[in-house]
C-alpha cells in the first residue's frame, strides 16, 4: 500500500473503533483489535487480548444510554507494518443514572496498529485522560 492508502486505512480503524462504541456493534468494534491486543488506561486494570477488551467495554456500556465518540484527525507514523497512531477524542455519555445526567470525557487514544493479514490491527491502545465533567454535578 502507498503511504496515504496506509493512513486511510489505519484512520479507518479508529472510525470503526467510534462508530462500534456508539451503535453498540461489539463485532465492529472487535474487528479494530488483535487477538492478543493490551489495553491500558481505562482504570487500573490491564486488559489483555480482545475477548478481556470488549467483555470489559460491553459491561461498561450498560450504564449509558447513547454515547457519541468525536474523533479528531489522527497523527499517525507508519513503518512498513507498523503504525503508532494519536488520536483526540472528545465524549458524550448519557447516563441512565441519574437520569437525565451526562458526563463528557476529554482525552487522546495513543494506538500502536500492525499489519496482520493485510489489515491494520490495534495491538496496544491507551487512553490518556484529560478530563471529565458530569453533568448536571452529582
Amino acid at each position: 500500500m502507498s503511504d496515504t492508502a496506509d493512513r486511510i486505512a489505519v484512520q479507518d480503524v479508529m472510525l470503526r473503533y467510534a462508530a462500534g462504541v456508539d451503535d453498540r456493534d461489539m463485532a465492529l468494534y472487535r474487528s479494530c483489535f488483535a487477538d492478543d491486543v493490551e489495553v491500558v488506561g481505562f482504570g487500573s486494570e490491564v486488559y489483555h487480548g480482545v475477548d478481556n477488551w470488549a467483555n470489559y467495554v460491553e459491561q461498561a456500556l450498560e450504564a449509558y444510554g447513547p454515547t457519541q465518540h468525536m474523533l479528531a484527525p489522527m497523527l499517525a507514523t507508519i513503518d512498513g507494518d507498523e503504525a503508532s497512531c494519536r488520536t483526540d477524542v472528545q465524549a458524550l455519555h448519557y447516563l441512565k443514572a441519574p437520569e437525565g445526567s451526562t458526563l463528557t470525557l476529554w482525552a487522546t487514544y495513543k494506538s500502536n496498529m500492525r499489519r496482520i493479514e493485510g489489515a491494520w490491527k490495534i495491538v496496544r491502545h491507551e487512553l490518556v485522560s484529560r478530563g471529565t465533567k458530569i453533568d448536571p454535578a452529582p
